[in-house]
């Protein structure tokens, strides 16, 4: 397991951790300390409870973004024997077997193309509401969250039936070895936001699956780290939308994409979206490259 974080305010990352130490099933929990402060908190987790949580701390020493970050997470799992490797932001909260709830859906039939699984996200509002079934594109490329808003049965109703989706989130996901071997990881170029996008369309062109098991719920924040660079989200956000349409998408998509770009010219912070339009008309040849050579 990777869980990933970013200075998120006090209290996120320490909840995230002390609850994924709790559910157990994982054979090693490794963070990716994108910022400054993870072993400063690992260490007063340590102090409140009489012993520190069990985990590999990697600390690159500056922020790789979610894309590179997770990579790095993923490639020590996988070095240290993990066959699924499930991946966390810091601002998620996991139920006790939520992780053999996951892996059930791969003693399916037919398993072998199963890339990806993922729970239901949940908001922590009162009454909870759905963050996240999988993910959409609309016509635009802009990504929306399947279910977002919507009611969530309390007690989760454990006959919610698993189901494919095109496109999977990676706030919470468990991902298999297989998988990541065959199509690399997330592209680091991304740095923040549509990388699992891209990852997830990248790998239907290659026949992978994905689920969604609704019956496992895990709690999502959400945005809890971004909030502290809000230009760099915002940037990465528009400009990532431009390179997956590119990539991936119908032309009639592409240039619809490309309008809301524009249009969004008018509206604060002018500069950071017309760099984001720049970066992502500059990077078509590349991706227009990358989508020849693999249809």
């Amino acid at each position: 397991m990777v869980v990933l974080t970013f200075d998120p305010p006090d209290g996120l990352f320490e909840a995230c951790l002390t609850s994924v130490v709790a559910a157990g099933g994982a054979a090693q929990v490794i963070v990716v300390d994108n910022g400054r402060r993870a072993r400063g908190r690992i260490d007063a987790l340590g102090s409140a409870s009489g012993s520190a949580p069990v985990c590999t701390l990697i600390e690159p020493g500056r922020n790789l973004g979610y894309a590179a970050g997770m990579n790095l997470g993923v490639e020590r799992a996988i070095a240290g024997g993990a066959t699924h490797v499930a991946l966390l932001n810091d601002d998620v909260t996991v139920p006790r077997g939520w992780i053999d709830g996951l892996l059930a859906e791969w003693s399916t039939e037919p398993a072998a193309r199963i890339g990806a699984v993922q729970p239901m996200l949940v908001f922590p509002t009162d009454p909870p509401t759905v963050n996240s079934l999988g993910v959409a594109l609309g016509g635009d490329g802009a990504g929306i969250d399947i279910g977002r808003g919507e009611p969530v049965p309390v007690p989760p109703d454990p006959r919610a039936a698993a189901h494919d989706i095109a496109v999977f989130t990676g706030g919470a996901v468990m991902l298999s070895a297989a998988f990541l071997a065959d199509i690399g990881g997330f592209d680091p170029r991304f740095f923040l936001y549509y990388e699992d996008v891209d990852l997830a369309l990248r790998g239907a062109e290659r026949g992978w699956r994905y689920r969604c098991v609704p019956a496992v719920q895990v709690v999502h924040v959400g945005s809890a780290s971004t909030t502290a660079v809000p230009e760099i989200a915002a940037f990465s956000r528009e400009r990532n939308r431009l390179w997956v349409l590119i990539r991936h998408r119908p032309w009639g998509d592409v240039g619809r994409g490309m309008w809301l770009s524009v249009r969004r010219l008018r509206y604060h912070p002018r500069r950071v979206h017309g760099r984001a339009l720049w970066a992502g008309v500059i990077a078509a040849p590349r991706l227009l490259r990358d989508r020849r050579r693999h249809r």
